[in-house]
């Protein structure tokens, strides 16, 4: 029995190269489960392949910036001259619901969320050692040397801001992470300040 009828807003972060998109997506392959993954919205201009409300809401700047005075965002930042944000509206939607509401997100905007929605469950995602990030970062093959060090100068600032999150998940094998994750959400559903009274409605307690 599910006792808590509104859905949860997962906040998944963590330093760059540490997997948070691979856990996301083991995540998603269980069974059993209400997940929905959070959509963000760009004003970058589509890309071949990409599907409008799937992969973004592309909207036009004017719209953006106009859902950013109205407050429509959880976060949002401007990168190489476009926007991106989460926006609120569409979570909101789907916690109503009663879905889980997954939203994997760089430390910064995480942050940014927790200002907002402070019941939000914060998981962070962290690597086993740094010299497994470093190994990540590098069999990557996405990055020259000295942009792998400024990554690894960064993750050690985030990781610095590990003790402002809810949990913290090494991922040390994916689907360990994901099973953990799991966990932690069923474990936030059964909180007492969450449950306790609709619990007491159901069993007749004034």
């Amino acid at each position: 029995m599910k006792l808590n009828e509104r859905g949860l807003l997962i906040v998944i972060s963590g330093p760059s190269g540490v997997g948070k998109g691979t856990v996301r997506k083991a995540l998603f392959e269980m069974t059993g489960h209400d997940l929905v993954y959070s959509v963000s919205m760009t004003t970058r201009p589509i890309r071949p392949g990409e599907v409008n409300g799937k992969d973004y809401f592309f909207v036009t700047k004017d719209e953006f910036e106009h859902r950013i005075k109205e407050n429509g965002f959880l976060e949002w930042a401007e990168f190489v001259g476009h926007y991106y944000g989460t926006p609120l509206d569409k979570i909101e939607d789907q916690l109503n619901k009663g879905k889980e509401v997954v939203l994997e997100i760089e430390v910064q905007g995480a942050l940014q969320v927790k200002q907002k929605m402070p019941d939000a469950v914060f998981i962070f995602i962290g690597p086993p050692s740094m010299k497994d990030l470093e190994n990540r970062l590098i069999h990557r093959g996405t990055d020259s040397l000295d942009v792998i060090h400024q990554r690894m100068d960064k993750a050690l600032r985030e990781i610095g801001l590990a003790h402002r999150y809810d949990y913290i998940v090494i991922n040390d094998e994916v689907h360990n992470a994901a099973d953990r994750i799991m966990a932690i959400i069923r474990a936030e559903h059964a909180k007492t300040e969450r449950s306790i009274y609709k619990y007491q409605e159901i069993m007749g307690v004034k």
